[in-house]
């Protein structure tokens, strides 16, 4: 259905104007400013640590401070999708790798603060550690999956693995749940679940909105094929 207009002839059609859509080289203009947010928390520790502002417990702030930014790294990731289809910009989808190795950045200084500072290198330690708390278990099998994504995200893996890198690459929604199990799970034991409820609420957001894009895709597809067939008419 088109839209009307009066001309001094009469009415005609008026069409909307499209909306202009953006292409790499404008998208690359973004990755600058991109690239400085993301160092803003590795740039924020290192202000504080200058001035002495790390807390009590500087180990556990560091510690603690990387797994939420690995978090929120993350949900920025899974937003490009829905940001580039609410926008109508597919080339916004150039930002996403930057943003998903961000996510693997901050979670590898995790990981490294649990081994290092946490368990000092011992491996009899962290293998007790996996199986006494399986929030740390549900916290290492996102940082696998993630390192697999990570390793993966270059273009020449993308020709390698052809298909199915899109399908090794659909981990990030399990990824996501597993860091939000993790972070609840860390949380509950101090009986404080207003960052996880809030953070999940994020996850469900952005997860959600696939599952709605994906049955709206299907519906449009089944209406296009019985729009397709030929009428049979009664005798």
């Amino acid at each position: 259905m088109r839209a009307r207009a009066d001309t001094p002839g009469g009415t005609g059609p008026v069409r909307a104007a499209p909306t202009r859509q953006w292409d790499a080289r404008q998208i690359g203009r973004f990755k600058p400013v991109l690239f400085v947010l993301g160092l803003y928390p590795l740039l924020r520790w290192i202000w504080l640590g200058l001035n002495d502002g790390l807390s009590a417990n500087p180990v556990e702030f560091l510690t603690r401070s990387a797994g939420v930014w690995t978090f929120v790294c993350l949900l920025v990731t899974l937003a490009i999708t829905p940001l580039r289809r609410l926008l109508n910009q597919p080339a916004l989808v150039r930002l996403r790798r930057m943003c998903g190795l961000f996510a693997f950045f901050y979670g590898s200084l995790h990981f490294l603060a649990w081994v290092g500072w946490d368990r000092g290198f011992d491996p009899r330690g962290m293998v007790t550690d996996i199986v006494e708390r399986p929030f740390i278990a549900v916290g290492l099998a996102a940082f696998v999956l993630m390192t697999a994504l990570a390793l993966t995200s270059t273009q020449a893996a993308m020709r390698r693995l052809g298909r199915r890198w899109q399908r090794l690459h659909r981990a990030i929604y399990l990824i996501g749940l597993l860091a939000l199990l993790h972070f609840w799970w860390h949380k509950a034991g101090k009986n404080d679940f207003f960052e996880p409820v809030i953070y999940g609420a994020v996850l469900a957001l952005l997860l959600g909105s696939r599952v709605v894009f994906w049955w709206r895709r299907r519906a449009a597809a089944g209406t296009n094929v019985r729009a397709a067939e030929p009428r049979v008419r009664g005798r």
